[in-house]
């Protein structure tokens, strides 16, 4: 028979104890508030990204997030990226583009993200069902000039291109700015687009950020169309007392701007929200020390 000492015992009781609480944390470590993993957009990053590709989502993981969303693969493979996201521990979940892109290469991208093992793929901007009448139709202004006509041709667009994402086994959401909140006749654009959209053919990201410029409340949006969104894009930014939707304020860290998350949070646990992906769109800071901050205010959110 083996004896052990009372002090060995309390030590590898206390080891044990200890172990079995990084053990149990660790979920929490790498959860958001709404217990779903960590996620990134990867537009945060686009600078680097393309410089190195591999080290910079190693890096990203390292601060804890564990799912991503593409904006751009860089002349990379499906299997490239793959292998890249496997060997960080990353899952790329979600990519986006623009329909001016998408449009003329939906088979072509579909057949991408299926070989990727997407799960949804994103249109990010609309566009003019007539771009010559603009000059830059890609511009913030052009989409700002979008009218009620557009946005039911976007609709249509939609529902099309849906109907052959899901035929790939993924599913097509569209993702918004701030244009979408405007309206014509007293008719809102984004409900318009809610209306004329087929649910099972189109889901929805909520860029929340983005409808809290456009004068939102994204908990309201949330509650009103529980069954409409599946993603959330969350960021914050610095507004003042004079900023409009048209208005590009800055970008800041999460926790560090005007944006509270709790309720929004609490109204995406009901609505059945799948991914949440932090985004930064500028840095006073370094990057990655700014990605931290925001990991840690979602860490922190949840407790």
């Amino acid at each position: 028979m083996i004896r052990i000492s009372r002090r060995t015992f309390l030590k590898t009781a206390s080891a044990s104890a200890a172990c079995a609480a990084l053990w149990n944390s660790t979920p929490r470590l790498l959860a958001n508030a709404l217990g779903l993993p960590l996620g990134l957009q990867l537009y945060s990053v686009r600078d680097v990204l393309p410089k190195d590709y591999d080290g910079t989502l190693h890096q990203i993981a390292a601060l804890g997030y564990r799912e991503v969303e593409a904006a751009g693969f860089f002349g990379h493979t499906p299997a490239e990226v793959k292998r890249a996201m496997d060997g960080a521990g990353l899952r790329c979940v979600s990519a986006h583009y623009p329909l001016k892109d998408l449009l003329p290469k939906v088979d072509e991208t579909i057949q991408f993200g299926k070989d990727l093992g997407l799960n949804y793929i994103v249109c990010s901007s609309p566009r003019l069902k007539d771009p010559s009448r603009v000059k830059d139709p890609g511009s913030r202004a052009a989409r700002e000039s979008m009218t009620l006509d557009d946005w039911r041709w976007n609709a249509d667009q939609f529902n099309q291109i849906g109907e052959k994402v899901n035929a790939a086994s993924m599913r097509f959401a569209y993702h918004n700015h701030t244009p979408e909140f405007r309206s014509e006749n007293g008719v809102v654009f984004y409900d318009e687009l809610l209306r004329l959209t087929d649910p099972a053919k189109l889901t929805m990201e909520l860029d929340c950020g983005w409808a809290v410029v456009a004068g939102q409340k994204p908990a309201e949006l949330l509650s009103r169309y529980p069954t409409r969104f599946s993603m959330l894009h969350v960021k914050d930014f610095k507004m003042t007392a004079a900023s409009t939707p048209s208005d590009h304020p800055p970008s800041t860290e999460m926790g560090h701007g005007n944006i509270d998350y709790r309720p929004i949070f609490g109204a995406a646990k009901k609505a059945h929200i799948e991914h949440a992906f932090v985004e930064q769109e500028e840095f006073d800071m370094p990057q990655m020390e700014a990605l931290k901050i925001d990991a840690d205010y979602m860490r922190a959110i949840a407790g």
